[in-house]
């Protein structure tokens, strides 16, 4: 009896939406089929226009062609991402839930319309302005597939489970999912597009389109693989008062830009974003100045290797200490070890060190950082009683969006400000004031910049620990009253 009575304490203290790993690993898939897509766009799609697409032609029109044309499609994207919130939120659940069937229905398109951003048309139209407008049409539907999928995924978490040890769970398995995307497509990718050609002594690495194109159909059908096992192995369990609402906009959105925990997520977003959009530049010093594209995979490395060290033991941390804790104390090593890099000018093996100590620190804000959004999110109920998660998601996507929009946009200008052009694309320049050099500085400094400037951010940022335990306690008293009201409906 003494046994039974000591078991019922133990089986209350189970959070009534618990997830285990199984379900926090079919999550995983979605942001692998994401990452696939989006890591070979973000890290190759420049090179391809600036050597593959565009090499024949004047090199100042192309450079403030692509400034603009990035600026235009970005900016696009940001209108796009509130649009896509609404529209989700908007929605009355199917059998398959709210968010869940975005990712069924958008897979293949996705996957696909990412390919034919690297088709070649140069090779047999030789009209700049069809190739221009290609090169806008292409990259367009691509980013509006995009988003359509990435917001319901991004808020199919604040569904699965409103355990925050199982939110923590979500975010690590996401970033592992992110980490996988991201490594296959840079460590593979390096092998597959470039070829090597021999210039006297240098051995350079030149883009090679049609190797390109055929890495990103094989992308499109393992993203599209990636997507439907995120979508079979997922579940929406969290059930709340207002899924068939109409969606007020003043209502929606009035509230949160008035909330300190969001606009310093949002900011911060934006730095993120544009951060890792940003980090697609690294090619061309890589190629242009080290005289090895292949150093990218060492790159990458610095970046996922000390991830997936931190991954194992993140939940135990953020448990002890809590998320913006962590997030702070990792920052402080990535700005420090940016800001190394950006002055000293070292050699490769330095610069790599300092590589690596950055990718350890940004571990922390990388694999929290879903969870951190939900957090906000779950603030936001918490204040004003709206659940309009996607809505929400869909203003922190745009945040990234601008991010990726400055930099990529901000990025060609200063590329242009090197020197860069066709009679560049195959050479290597070390020597002060050359094209070389000019690439490692803006290549180093931005980055040190931005780094200090998500610190800033993350202090600000109100969310401790101390101060979220009792929001979800709270929270998860509510949606237990609304869950019993739901099934009392349900019985009539």
């Amino acid at each position: 009896m003494g046994k039974k009575k000591n078991a019922a304490p133990a089986n209350a203290l189970k959070h009534p939406n618990a997830i285990g790993i199984k379900e926090s690993l079919g999550y995983t898939f979605g942001d692998i089929g994401n990452l696939l897509v989006l890591t070979f766009i973000s890290s190759y799609l420049k090179v391809f226009y600036t050597d593959s697409l565009m090499v024949n032609f004047d090199p100042v029109k192309v450079s403030n062609d692509l400034t603009v044309l990035f600026l235009i499609v970005r900016l696009w994207d940001t209108v796009n991402d509130p649009l896509w919130g609404l529209i989700v939120d908007s929605r009355k659940p199917t059998k398959d839930g709210k968010f869940r069937p975005y990712i069924k229905w958008l897979a293949v398109p996705l996957g696909f319309s990412m390919a034919i951003c690297f088709l070649n048309i140069s090779k047999f139209i030789s009209s700049y302005v069809v190739i221009l407008a290609f090169a806008y049409i292409s990259y367009t539907i691509y980013g509006m597939l995009y988003t359509g999928m990435n917001i319901p995924y991004g808020s199919l978490a604040s569904v699965i489970t409103d355990d925050p040890k199982g939110r923590t769970l979500l975010s690590t398995f996401r970033s592992i999912g992110g980490g996988v995307g991201g490594a296959v497509v840079t460590l593979i990718g390096q092998m597959i597009i470039y070829d090597k050609i021999k210039d006297g002594n240098e051995t350079i690495s030149k883009f090679n389109s049609d190797k390109a194109l055929i890495f990103a159909l094989i992308l499109a059908v393992a993203s599209t693989l990636a997507y439907f096992v995120c979508f079979k192995s997922t579940k929406e369990r969290v059930r709340t008062p207002d899924e068939k609402k109409k969606i007020n906009v003043k209502k929606t959105y009035g509230p949160i830009f008035k909330s300190v925990p969001f606009i310093t997520v949002t900011l911060s977003g934006v730095l993120i974003s544009g951060l890792l959009q940003y980090g697609s530049f690294n090619q061309y010093l890589f190629k242009n100045y080290f005289g090895n594209s292949d150093l990218s995979v060492i790159n990458t490395l610095c970046t996922y290797a000390p991830m997936a060290i931190m991954i194992p033991i993140m939940p135990k941390l953020v448990e002890k200490f809590g998320k913006k804790e962590l997030c702070v104390f990792g920052l402080v090593l990535s700005s420090g070890a940016s800001i190394f890099n950006a002055a000293f000018l070292p050699d490769v093996t330095i610069y790599f060190v300092m590589q690596a100590l950055t990718g350890l620190g940004y571990s922390f804000l990388s694999i929290t950082n879903w969870a951190i959004v939900t957090d906000v999110i779950d603030y936001n109920e918490y204040k004003t009683g709206d659940h309009s998660e996607s809505a929400i998601y869909a203003v922190y996507t745009f945040s990234r969006n601008l991010g990726q929009t400055i930099a990529d946009s901000g990025g060609m200008q200063l590329l242009k400000s090197t020197g860069y052009g066709p009679k560049f694309v195959n050479t290597v320049t070390k020597t002060v004031g050359s094209v070389g050099h000019n690439i490692y500085k803006i290549c180093t400094v931005v980055p040190a910049i931005v780094y200090t400037l998500i610190l800033v951010l993350m202090v600000i940022y109100p969310l401790s620990k101390k101060r979220l335990e009792p929001i979800q306690a709270e929270l998860m008293k509510r949606r237990a009253e609304v869950d019993e009201k739901l099934k009392e409906f349900d019985e009539i």
